[in-house]
């Protein structure tokens, strides 16, 4: 992947944010996953969206990873692993604390800021993983009101 992000890394670390994914999904929430490792390896926090559940907006799947990962001293050797192209909030997130690279499973059904994020010298990898794809897309048409609310549409 030229990123110093392997695709087998990429694809078992994916493995972790989809298992949180599909834990949101189970409490009645949205289906979306995070995890928060170092380059070597080393799972640092993990989460998923928790808006619905803890009736909090600003929990977003990569804010619970990150918050779980408690505070670092620097954030330029880990790696954010989503299920879905991270939204402008989560893209800022990964901004402002100079998160080194994002893996992200897909963004057929959505695009966020990473394109954004590769501008400004953060590296991406984009999966276009199906399982993340149809997860997302039976969740958006199984419960628009509240995909769209999440989404602020």
């Amino acid at each position: 992947m030229g990123t110093g992000v392997t695709a087998e890394q990429a694809r078992a670390w994916l493995d972790v944010a989809l298992a949180e994914a599909e834990t949101g999904l189970a409490e009645g929430g949205i289906p979306i996953g995070a995890a928060l490792f170092r380059r070597d390896g080393e799972l640092l926090g993990r989460g998923h969206n928790r808006r619905v559940q803890d009736g909090d907006p600003s929990m977003h799947a990569e804010t619970s990873a990150f918050r779980a990962a408690g505070r670092l001293r620097g954030y330029r050797d880990t790696v954010m692993v989503t299920t879905l192209s991270p939204c402008w909030y989560c893209s800022g997130l990964v901004r402002q604390f100079g998160i080194g690279h994002v893996v992200i499973g897909e963004s057929t059904t959505f695009t966020g800021g990473h394109d954004w994020l590769a501008t400004h010298g953060t590296g991406i990898t984009l999966l276009d993983d199906p399982r993340c794809v149809r997860l997302m897309t039976d969740f958006t048409t199984a419960r628009p009101d509240l995909w769209y609310e999440d989404i602020g549409e």
